[in-house]
Parts: structure tokens; C-alpha cells; sequence
């Protein structure tokens, strides 16, 4: 009797682990100053017909499994050319043959059963398009990354749809360098010449912010002064670019720093040939 007991005991108590059908995943992606991250679960084909059939066309999809997925944007951003503020939303779809519906919902805790249109902060309309491999699992990923825009995909069996998300950047660093600017340093005046040089704005502000860059400066840098050459020749005074660059030179010898000294002789070769 009590061998009866505890081996009934035993199977009462014991947990089993087994995979999950449709794993949770959480991805993001940091892109200029923002940063987007998704929440979702990701159902597999598992030898079914996923569009049109389990995922029904023309209806209401929580686009993965179990709960809605949920889509972050730390800023606000524009979402194939249509603003939407920083913020949680849930992500809804209806999948259709020729042309999907995106939904941006602001309650983020929807479901389909709670899903309720007037709280959509943004609905889209985007074309689906043929993978060029089968995709077992439902995967969302970004791509096409660059300091503006990135491109979020659904994939899901042989179909995917994109949308693009752009960020705001040039505004928030030039009102960024302004800011630093009321308390003004060296590197302060350095980052925001190089910023400029960098991203082909105004060279002439650029060398005013390093020139005060360099007289800041207690004993000179010899990679300052090699950035400072690179603006001044980008302005066309590649007789001064040379003098800098010889500076520069001197003191990159006097610390053994090879690379630097390879760049000046490098650099001071090229623009001799142009003055």
C-alpha cells in the first residue's frame, strides 16, 4: 500500500519540461540616437498552410502567438513616411494576398479579443512579398540599418512584409552641440568640428571649433592637430593642411605613435601634389 502511495505521490508532483510551441523573443535594435524593440512569440509551420488558411486572410492576427505583439520606440518616429509618438504599442495585422494592414494600437497589453480600433495611433498598408528561403519560425528583424532608418521585416513560411521606421538625428545632435557648447571644453569644441567634417556641414565652423579645440589644449595632440589638416584641406587650404600636418608629424614621432605618423606622411604626400 504505501509503495502504491508514494509512486502516486510522485507522478502528482512531478513537472515535466518540454519545449515551448511558440518561444517567446525579444529583440532590439539601437539605430541614430533611438532605439526600437519588439516582444513576440514565434509560432512554426510545422507543415501547414500558414497564410490564408491558419492565419486566416482579411481577419484580425495578433501577428505571432499567445499575446499581441509588442513594439517599442524609445523616441518618436516616422513609420513609412507617418509619424508616431516614442512609446508602447501592440502590433496587429490583417494579412491579405495583395496588401497587409499594420496596426500601431496604443493599448499594449491587447489582445484580439480586446482589440479595439479607436486606440490604433497609426494603420498602414504594406505589400507582401515572397522569401527566397522558407522561414520555419515567425521572425520579425531589422534591416537595412543605417544612423536614420532601419527596415522591420515579418517573416513567416515563404511570405514577408516590411516597413520602414526613421528616427530623428540631425536636429537632436546639432541642438546637443549647442547645449555642450555653454560649457565649453576642448573634446566639447573637438567632437562637434568633427561631427561637421564628418557629415559634410559647414567647414568653416568646423576649424573655428577646432582651432579653439587645439588652443585649449595645455600641450598640443598630435591627432587633433592631424583632423584639424584633414578639415583644412577639405576647405582647399592644403598649404596649411601640410604645415598642421607637419606639427602633427613631429609630435607623433616624439610619442613613437607609428599610425599617426603613417597618416601625416600620408596625408601630407597627397595634398602636396594638389597645393
Amino acid at each position: 500500500m504505501s509503495i502504491v502511495f508514494i509512486s502516486m505521490t510522485f507522478f502528482a508532483t512531478a513537472q515535466i519540461s518540454t519545449p515551448k510551441p511558440s518561444p517567446l523573443a525579444k529583440t532590439s535594435q539601437a539605430f541614430g540616437l533611438n532605439e526600437v524593440t519588439v516582444e513576440y512569440s514565434r509560432p512554426g509551420v510545422k507543415e501547414r498552410v500558414i497564410f490564408g488558411e491558419l492565419v486566416p486572410y482579411n481577419e484580425l492576427w495578433r501577428t505571432g502567438a499567445n499575446a499581441a505583439t509588442k513594439i517599442t520606440f524609445e523616441d518618436d518616429v516616422k513609420i513609412n513616411g507617418n509619424d508616431l509618438a516614442a512609446g508602447e504599442y501592440s502590433l496587429f495585422t490583417v494579412p491579405a494576398e495583395n496588401v497587409w494592414k499594420v496596426y500601431f494600437n496604443r493599448d499594449a497589453n491587447a489582445s484580439t479579443g480586446t482589440f479595439n480600433a479607436a486606440d490604433n495611433a497609426l494603420e498602414i498598408d504594406v505589400k507582401p512579398s515572397s522569401t527566397c528561403e522558407k522561414v520555419e519560425r515567425f521572425a520579425i528583424s531589422f534591416n537595412d540599418i543605417t544612423d536614420e532608418s532601419l527596415v522591420t521585416r515579418l517573416s513567416w513560411d515563404k511570405t514577408k512584409v516590411e516597413f520602414k521606421v526613421e528616427t530623428e538625428v540631425e536636429a537632436l545632435v546639432m541642438d546637443a552641440i549647442k547645449t555642450a557648447m555653454a560649457g565649453v571644453s576642448s573634446r566639447t569644441y573637438y567632437d562637434a568640428a568633427m561631427y561637421y567634417y564628418n557629415n559634410d556641414k559647414d567647414l568653416k565652423q568646423a576649424l573655428e571649433w577646432v582651432n579653439k579645440a587645439v588652443a585649449m589644449e595645455e600641450e598640443p595632440k598630435f591627432w587633433m592637430l592631424h583632423n584639424k589638416a584633414k578639415i583644412q584641406a577639405a576647405t582647399g587650404d592644403y598649404k596649411g593642411a601640410i604645415k598642421t600636418a607637419n606639427q602633427s608629424l613631429d609630435l607623433a614621432k616624439a610619442a613613437e605613435y607609428g599610425h599617426y605618423i603613417h597618416l601625416n606622411e600620408q596625408a601630407i604626400k597627397e595634398w602636396s601634389a594638389k597645393k
